[in-house]
């Protein structure tokens, strides 16, 4: 844990709670106890790209993604590894990946 996150980001989410949230994020769904969301670009570069600016912040943040990426597509699954789920992290870099989009 770094010194800006809380013990209440690393507490895994309610059902509740992760219903509320998942509504307020673009396209994510929960597949295997995970965020999980696909996005699609015109071009690998472009994939590539976005790739890059989540790293940024993913590093920023302590929190990095699990993905996947075949030519323009790439698949994103957030989760807590140390919480065993979805916390307040996964939603905080889903809001922030989602904050990237064009």
């Amino acid at each position: 844990m770094t010194s800006h996150q809380s013990v209440n980001q690393l507490s895994v989410l309610s059902a509740d709670e992760l219903e509320y949230a998942i509504k307020k994020l673009n396209h994510w769904q929960i597949v295997d106890d995970k965020l999980y969301r696909q996005f699609q670009f015109t071009s690998f570069i472009e994939a590539f790209g976005f790739m890059a600016r989540v790293a940024l912040i993913a590093e920023t943040n302590g929190h990095h993604p699990e993905w996947f990426n075949v030519y323009n597509q790439v698949t994103v699954q957030l989760t807590t590894h140390d919480a065993g789920g979805i916390t307040m992290n996964d939603i905080t870099l889903a809001q922030s990946i989602d904050a990237l989009e064009l």
